[in-house]
């Protein structure tokens, strides 16, 4: 299957080459503005092929996408010194409207998967103007807090010692500062996080707790700080979503989706455990949060909310 990526960024490039990495799909084509920078990594990416999966990748325009069974959208533009988050949410608006035209115009059978942040509104904003193409619902959403979940999972494995594929727990609302972790869903193959660290006699308290909200909560900041960028993470997360589309798995993701009413807001988009399959997003599941959390949630909602409304203003 033809996999395409829009935007040949850190982000962009790392996703491709993953996709290499594990075997997934036949082509993979890079697409950017600068034209350059794409063929520069498709090319750089291909001579990797040797190595791993026969994969043909390549650069291309708009046109190319023609045939992508998914499409991975990360053109965005990086938030500039003095400007505002509302200037810059008008100027990556801009660039998916123009970036939807394209992808709609050429592979209108694709599923979209939209990365560019801030991704939640972005994947609004797309899913807004598929719809108004015709798409069924579902087809369009974005990676939300998949990358979140992971942190999570990850850093509260490494605490408890266990491998994080047995560690269940959700990072949901915004993917950003205002997202939400649900600690009281939180659980070690079927025990609760309170019996897991009793049985195992770990250390365990409120500093603790908030040690690993925190670092999860603040990841990308930390990161950026250091490195200038984040994409491994993402890349990995984006392998996963791809081969659940590619190959129909019934999948539970933390993916953002617009959403006709949360916790009282209405008409959001944001993360919640969806299940993926491999026409996209087809259902969302309840979980069952303790009112603390249904607040966090609904406070998350809100501020996702007025970003959408001062886009639609």
């Amino acid at each position: 299957m033809k996999i395409g990526i829009v935007g040949s960024g850190f982000v962009g490039a790392t996703s491709a080459y993953a996709l290499v990495m594990r075997g997934l799909g036949s082509e993979i084509v890079l697409t950017d503005v600068n034209f350059k920078r794409a063929q520069a990594e498709a090319d750089d990416i291909l001579h990797a092929v040797p190595f791993v999966h026969p994969v043909d990748v390549y650069a291309g325009d708009m046109s190319a996408l023609t045939g992508s069974h998914v499409i991975i959208i990360t053109a965005g533009t990086a938030q500039k010194p003095g400007e505002t988050r509302l200037q810059l949410l008008e100027r990556n608006a801009a660039i998916m409207r123009s970036v939807m035209d394209g992808v709609l115009t050429y592979a209108p059978e694709a599923r979209i998967v939209v990365v560019s942040n801030p991704v939640d509104v972005m994947t609004h904003l797309a899913a807004r103007i598929a719809a108004q193409h015709g798409l069924p619902a579902g087809r369009v959403f974005g990676s939300g807090t998949a990358l979140d979940t992971a942190r999570f999972r990850a850093l509260l494995g490494q605490h408890l010692g266990v491998d994080p594929q047995h560690v269940h727990g959700y990072v949901i609302g915004e993917h950003g500062d205002s997202e939400v972790l649900t600690w009281s869903l939180a659980d070690v193959s079927g025990l609760s996080l309170q019996q897991f660290v009793q049985q195992r006699r770990i250390a365990w308290d409120e500093t603790v707790q908030q040690r690993i909200d925190t670092q999860v909560r603040h990841a990308a900041y930390t990161i950026i700080e250091g490195k200038g960028a984040t994409y491994y993470g993402i890349g990995a997360a984006l392998t996963r979503i791809v081969d659940v589309l590619i190959h129909n798995h019934q999948a539970i993701l933390t993916v953002c989706s617009p959403m006709p009413e949360v916790e009282g807001v209405p008409d959001v988009t944001l993360s919640l455990p969806h299940l993926v399959t491999g026409e996209g997003v087809i259902d969302t599941l309840p979980l069952a949060l303790n009112e603390a959390e249904r607040q966090a949630l609904r406070a998350s909602a809100q501020v996702l909310r007025a970003a959408i409304t001062s886009l639609e203003g």
